[in-house]
């Protein structure tokens, strides 16, 4: 009796073990963001979940590695991100990582179309102002401040569904890599995800046509792919730097601006400063909405999560451009 009571407990240990060692037979992947971590996701569907970085509805020009973070990134075998000017808390840290991880910055991979920041000129209020602000508001204390300088890269890539394609290719491409063995379900994934990828396209186009004519705000200057995709009508940014405040100066200069301008909506975002929006559209018709790039800390990460990111910004463009409740 003892002795099949000890056989049962090791057939129960083995078992367990052979569990455990099929739950790791996949690499070890990092993706920094959320839109990130969902193409990724789509080309790893039926082998492992890339782990997500920034979360929480947390920002990448923001946000500050704990350790368990800086415990993940040793140990990863594949690291996605999109590339300095973006994920700027990362840029030391994977200088120190072993030789072994593959690090893949997703801004430079094949077929991705990169655009310049615009100029400081959409930033309402004056580019002067702009500038003074940038190098005088308010700080948050740390070293990630940062500045969208005209004519540098916008890293805001995955807001065009196009580079979203070239981005699953390459996350195919890199997987393969490091486990050569799935190169076959790599690449079906990928092509499954690029289908997905242009009807969604198709679903956006149809979607924002209605409002391409209406003049709008944003918060700051990270829209510029899917208005060039789509033909929007942007008329400027509140600041050129997320983190920073505006001057009551220039708060007082970009109120003026927007009722000028017959802006139909100033639009917020969920990271930064919404009670700021309020006071710019105080007393007048101009309607205010929220845009979220990255996805919030309720849309669960994984492969849905980038399709639903992107119907997210259309319907919340749509909703307020069009009036609608």
């Amino acid at each position: 009796m003892v002795r099949s009571h000890l056989l049962a407990l090791t057939l129960v240990a083995a078992i367990g073990t052979a569990g455990e060692s099929r739950a790791e037979d996949h690499p070890r992947v990092i993706a920094t963001i959320k839109p990130v971590q969902s193409l990724v996701a789509m080309v790893m569907q039926g082998v492992g979940e890339p782990r997500l970085l920034v979360t929480a509805g947390a920002s990448p020009h923001t946000y500050t590695l704990k350790p368990s973070d800086a415990q993940a990134l040793q140990q990863a075998q594949v690291i996605f991100w999109v590339g300095e000017g973006l994920e700027t808390f990362l840029e030391k840290p994977l200088q120190a990582l072993p030789e072994k991880a593959s690090v893949v910055e997703l801004a430079h991979a094949p077929g991705v179309t990169l655009l310049p920041y615009r100029p400081a000129g959409p930033s309402l209020g004056g580019a002067e102002a702009a500038a003074h602000d940038d190098d005088h508001g308010d700080d948050d204390g740390d070293d990630h401040g940062h500045v969208h300088a005209a004519g540098t890269p916008d890293m805001h890539i995955w807001l065009d569904p196009a580079n979203a394609q070239a981005v699953v290719r390459a996350v195919a491409a890199a997987l393969t890599e490091v486990d050569g063995g799935r190169a076959d379900l790599y690449r079906a994934n990928a092509e499954q995800a690029v289908a997905r990828l242009q009807q969604l396209d198709a679903t956006l186009r149809q979607r924002l046509a209605p409002v391409t004519d209406r003049p709008y705000v944003v918060f700051h200057d990270a829209y510029q792919y899917l208005e060039h995709r789509y033909g929007l009508r942007p008329i400027g940014s509140i600041t050129a730097s997320p983190e920073r405040q505006p001057s009551a100066h220039r708060i007082a200069a970009i109120r003026s601006e927007i009722v000028a301008s017959g802006a139909v909506c100033v639009f917020s975002e969920p990271q930064f400063a919404p009670k700021l929006v309020q006071t710019l559209i105080e007393g007048t018709q101009v309607r205010t909405g929220v845009l979220d790039a990255e996805g919030g800390a309720a849309l669960p990460a994984g492969p849905d999560a980038y399709p639903a990111i992107m119907l997210g910004l259309a319907d919340a463009l749509r909703s307020c451009l069009d009036g609608a409740s």
